[in-house]
């Protein structure tokens, strides 16, 4: 709650006194000028990413690829604007052999392609690797969200990632997906199988169906409670972490220090950060978490509370074309038994990867086991004819 001495205090007097001194317009109220205490911008989100980047010794490349304003007839509403502003998405790519197999990656929720940081090197001396923000997240375009429903905010991303193939000129590409990336990735596959000549799936959100919920006793119980309750208000009123990031202002910087301290540090199950790149991916995060709102705002219409899938990946199972392979660190928590049942219905080749040492990001915690599990997942591509089948050690397969 802001209170009066809150308002009155000396940092909050030096703040509107800067802005009353470079702002011709002389009087303003105070809300706006608070909101405009958040130090992030577009050129912020670049900048950190360059110095993220720095960490890769591989030499790469930085593009705004122009994914226009639309395709003719689209009723997706991410292309309604009434100035027929383009729109881009931000992409990296990276230096490779000549013919090497294109690598296509997509992040998850709450992150971008700079949390692929410490895979660029090791992927890169394989495949011809491409990351990309998708629309409304990192330093890609940032439209305002105005999907209504799972159909308009699958489209929002299916759609602007197509379109972003199309000006790249790609096709015949591996697809690789984290977490909501996954889902993205899966359901992009499903509507253009004839681009994606192989699927990886890192953790993938959105096999568990919302009736699934019924049968875990403790979201049961916790919905039951004014906690539960309050908790499932907020979720369907798309309140989101990002908010609470955006809303604390200048202190944003120090909450996000703290869960990149804790998660990545005290409790990471892998490989820790060194203190550089702890710093610059705190530093990154908190840039691309604290920009405008766009692409977070798609949660509610994807899942319901409880990361249930509301038009779940599994029911698509049986209309799966394009060969897949699923990747989980062994402490995820999203549980790859979903891939299991999916495994089942499927009619192409489907193989479940587990990664010692890995939790949600798997990528993070054991760079060098999840290397393992996407070179045996691609190994038709970067060693043709070496019939090469058992995992590598310290692999296990479900």
């Amino acid at each position: 709650m802001i209170t009066k001495r809150w308002l009155c205090s000396p940092f909050v007097r030096k703040i509107m006194a800067e802005e009353i001194n470079t702002n011709k317009t002389a009087t303003r109220w105070l809300w706006p000028s608070l909101f405009r205490w958040i130090p992030t911008s577009t050129d912020h989100i670049i900048d950190a990413e360059k110095r993220l980047l720095s960490l890769v010794k591989t030499p790469y490349v930085q593009e705004n690829v122009n994914i226009g304003s639309g395709p003719p007839g689209s009723k997706v509403r991410w292309f309604r604007s009434t100035s027929d502003e383009s729109r881009f998405l931000n992409t990296v790519t990276f230096d490779s052999k000549e013919g090497s197999p294109t690598l296509v990656m997509v992040h998850g929720y709450a992150a971008s392609q700079g949390f692929f940081f410490r895979n660029f090197d090791a992927l890169a001396s394989h495949f011809k690797v491409i990351a990309i923000d998708q629309l409304g997240w990192g330093g890609s375009s940032r439209p305002d969200f105005n999907c209504k429903s799972t159909q308009e905010t699958e489209a929002w991303f299916i759609d602007s990632f197509e379109e972003w193939r199309k000006a790249k000129n790609l096709s015949n590409f591996i697809l690789l997906g984290h977490s909501v990336g996954g889902y993205v990735a899966a359901k992009y596959a499903l509507k253009h199988p004839e681009h994606v000549q192989h699927l990886i799936l890192v953790g993938p959100a959105g096999f568990s169906s919302d009736s699934d919920a019924s049968k875990s006793e403790w979201l049961t119980r916790f919905r039951a409670t004014w906690k539960g309750a309050l908790a499932n208000h907020l979720w369907e009123s798309n309140f989101t972490p990002q908010k609470i990031v955006r809303g604390l202002g200048p202190w944003g910087p120090n909450l996000v220090r703290r869960y990149t301290s804790s998660r990545f540090g005290a409790y990471s199950t892998g490989e820790l950060l060194t203190e550089d790149e702890s710093r610059l991916l705190t530093d990154y995060l908190y840039h691309t978490l604290a920009a405008k709102a766009s692409g977070e705002l798609c949660l509610k219409y994807i899942f319901s509370f409880g990361a249930f899938a509301r038009m779940p990946l599994l029911h698509s199972a049986s209309d799966w074309k394009v060969p897949t392979t699923f990747i989980y660190g062994v402490q995820d928590w999203m549980n790859y038994q979903g891939a299991q049942e999916a495994r089942k219905n499927m009619k192409v080749p489907c193989e479940i990867i587990r990664v010692p040492q890995g939790g949600h990001f798997v990528f993070i915690d054991n760079p060098n086991g999840f290397h393992s599990a996407v070179f045996h997942a691609c190994r038709r591509f970067v060693s043709p004819g070496s019939g090469y089948e058992s995992l590598p050690e310290g692999l296990t397969s479900a």
